[in-house]
């Protein structure tokens, strides 16, 4: 049985587009042919799950009924990589329960594969972050994104500043999300399909669907760059799912 993976997607600041990232590793792991569950903490109504609804659950990370429902079944037969998109100001907290109930410990022993990829924001406020989630990194791979879905800005980032949080962690890795088309993103939110569903120019049922030829080519240029990115960290490595897909869905 392959060794399970669970990657978290998380930010302790809200806004920042953590759900928009988690959307783009589950695109990813479709075109590559690694099956995947999801999990959206936004509880009762998840924004995850409403791109995704076949392969997420919404949960309440806080409860220990649903961490049960996350982590009791990692063993079993189903898809071998997990997503977990925490919900705004959540990250810390469930990083601190993961530690309590044993899960980073066997990540730091190699019976789990953890990854974390923290969203960050542009002010001095995400960097504190940094600093208080490497309490948590040992045994994971980190991952620090940049995301501009947003048109976030990072200039109020000092550059020396910056080092200074970032090179506290070992072996931490930086990646960018570039921006998207406003009115691309916002069709896409319209459409309530995955991206990659999008550029496929399918509908919620994977019915022929009607969207602009130029908006999906935004999304598709886009969507590219952000795999590129995933590439160049070599994801697909992380979660040991072997060569690439000969042909990546959408990618026509």
């Amino acid at each position: 049985m392959a060794k399970p993976v669970v990657i978290v997607v998380g930010a302790d600041k809200g806004g920042v587009g953590k759900t928009t990232v988690a959307r783009t590793l589950l695109d990813y792991f479709s075109a590559n042919s690694v099956l995947t569950r999801a999990f959206d903490t936004e509880s009762p109504r998840g924004t995850l799950k409403r791109f995704h609804p076949e392969i997420t659950e919404i949960v309440d990370m806080t409860t220990t009924s649903d961490q049960m429902k996350i982590f009791d079944t990692l063993n079993s037969s189903g898809p071998s990589v997990t997503v977990i998109d925490v919900r705004a100001g959540l990250l810390s907290p469930a990083l601190a329960s993961l530690r309590d109930i044993g899960f980073l410990d066997a990540a730091k022993s190699g019976q789990i594969t953890f990854a974390v990829f923290h969203i960050l924001g542009p002010s001095i406020a995400s960097l504190d972050e940094i600093a208080e989630t490497a309490n948590f990194m040992q045994g994971a791979k980190y991952f620090l994104v940049k995301n501009f879905i947003n048109n976030t800005s990072f200039f109020e980032w000092d550059q020396a500043t910056y080092n200074s949080y970032f090179h506290r962690i070992k072996d931490a890795t930086e990646l960018t999300i570039p921006k998207l088309n406003e009115m691309a993103y916002e069709q896409v939110e319209v459409a309530s399909v995955p991206f990659l569903q999008f550029v496929a120019n399918k509908g919620v049922r994977d019915e022929a669907a009607n969207y602009s030829f130029v908006l999906r080519g935004y999304v598709r240029h886009w969507l590219a760059n952000v795999w590129s990115e995933f590439d160049r960290i070599k994801l697909t490595d992380l979660v040991g799912s072997g060569k690439l897909a000969a042909a990546r869905g959408g990618e026509k």
